[in-house]
């Protein structure tokens, strides 16, 4: 009686990629639980928490490329995983006022972008059109890693570096601006494909 040693194929479910994006999820409420811990040590936590999960997001996609492991779950559940991630960032420091005065606009704008494209993705997804990530939106993406790193440091940060405020609220800027631009790229591109399916 002979016996097969090969193993069985792994799911693209459990594939390294969409478990990096899963362990970037799993990071949020953590992520949101480190704001409650008193003292440095807490804002410490969020910046490596931070960091580790930004670094996540390029790792993954690096590998889902190079192994040829890209598949539809997480196509969806990827930038489903940066929304979160920046959203509950961006939400944390308002309420902290580390994001406070006009600079809120800049993480307005940046929440009501994310919104947005989830909203016309979902619905063209309905007509089985996909809007890919563009170049640009990718180093939106980055800057807005970048400059949430700095900010979460607080003043903490401040009292190593005088200057990560400013770097967070400049990279903020630099980031709405480019996240006015993407979305409303991504929105003259799939308002297309929705006149395209009111006038068949």
């Amino acid at each position: 009686m002979s016996s097969s040693n090969s193993s069985r194929p792994i799911s693209p479910a459990w594939n390294l990629p969409n478990q990096l994006t899963y362990a970037r999820i799993a990071l949020v409420p953590v992520l949101v639980a480190t704001f409650f811990i008193s003292g440095d040590i807490g804002r410490w936590i969020a910046v490596g928490i931070f960091v580790v999960a930004s670094v996540t997001d390029f790792v993954d996609g690096y590998i889902a490329r190079a192994w040829q492991q890209q598949s539809s779950l997480g196509a969806m559940l990827d930038p489903i995983a940066d929304k979160l991630l920046v959203a509950a960032a961006l939400l944390l420091l308002a309420a902290d006022e580390t994001i406070a005065g006009i600079s809120l606009f800049a993480a307005v704008i940046i929440l009501s972008r994310e919104i947005l494209v989830s909203g016309l993705r979902e619905y063209l997804a309905q007509l089985q059109v996909s809007v890919p990530v563009t170049q640009l939106a990718k180093w939106k993406t980055a800057l807005q890693m970048t400059a949430i790193s700095f900010l979460l440091c607080g003043p903490e940060g401040r009292e190593l570096f005088w200057f990560t405020s400013e770097v967070g609220i400049t990279a903020l800027w630099l980031a709405a601006l480019l996240t006015l631009y993407t979305g409303y790229d991504y929105f003259r591109a799939g308002m297309r494909h929705v006149i395209a399916a009111d006038g068949k």
